[in-house]
């Protein structure tokens, strides 16, 4: 009897286990589906610059592989004087930039937060329309 009650609960715990594996294949599915709609639409990344004591610290974040765009950013970053003394960058699947980025000349002048976004912005847009064109 006890060897039967053992079987009864492999046998529960594989049934389980198969609806689990199921249900996973089925969200798979439905993320799968939801990512290739949302690439569908080609929202443009998302920009944060927080001004910090001697720079700052921009984040760039797009849900999706941006080929190409770190090349625009680092020309924005040349055009406003700013040397980025150390950054992260990850496109395999999304597109992430954080960058800590200084004033190369500080008798220059100064620029701030919001023009910071802005330029990068704008270069997101420039990169953007090549690839419309492309």
């Amino acid at each position: 009897m006890l060897q039967r009650s053992n079987t009864a609960v492999v046998l529960d715990a594989s049934n389980y286990i198969r609806d689990l594996k199921q249900k996973v294949e089925r969200l798979n599915q439905e993320m799968t589906r939801d990512d290739e709609d949302s690439t569908g639409d080609n929202p443009l990344p998302t920009i944060r610059v927080e001004e910090q004591e001697n720079g700052f610290l921009i984040k760039v974040y797009a849900e999706r592989n941006c080929r190409g765009l770190l090349v625009f950013i680092l020309e924005a970053f040349e055009e406003l004087g700013l040397q980025v003394l150390q950054a992260r960058v990850s496109s395999t699947n999304t597109f992430l930039l954080e960058a800590v980025a200084i004033r190369e000349n500080k008798e220059e002048e100064l620029v701030d937060a919001q023009e910071v976004e802005q330029v990068v912005m704008q270069s997101i847009q420039s990169w953007s329309e090549l690839g419309d064109q492309q």
